[in-house]
């Protein structure tokens, strides 16, 4: 399961939420079992300028159920406490992928390194 979320900051904002959601991806990472990726990304224009008070999160779960322990994190409640202040939108995206996968294949981030690149 991915989520996404674009966030468009309030004018002078867009560090401190930066800053906060960055290390509320961290965390995410290292609580939750089934949070397999939680990136942090800025839109730019064509010409690599960054887009002004314009921040996105690409998210990937493992499951339903992963999602779900994410939503019910204890510290969710505070961390959108202290980001929604510095929003003027979100908009979140839930999707799950149409790719034929095998759930036994693949590895998890922390298990790549050099000895399996091919």
């Amino acid at each position: 399961m991915t989520i996404i979320v674009e966030f468009e900051t309030r004018d002078g904002c867009e560090q401190q939420f930066t800053d906060l959601i960055s290390e509320h991806a961290r965390a995410t990472l290292h609580e939750e079992a089934g949070c397999l990726r939680f990136e942090v990304i800025k839109p730019v224009e064509r010409d690599g300028t960054p887009i002004a008070n314009k921040v996105m999160v690409n998210e990937l779960y493992a499951d339903l159920a992963a999602v779900a322990a994410h939503e019910r994190n204890p510290r969710m409640p505070d961390v959108q406490k202290a980001i929604s202040p510095l929003l003027k939108s979100r908009r979140l995206i839930l999707a799950a992928s149409l790719g034929v996968s095998d759930p036994n294949g693949g590895m998890r981030p922390e298990e790549l390194n050099a000895a399996n690149d091919d």
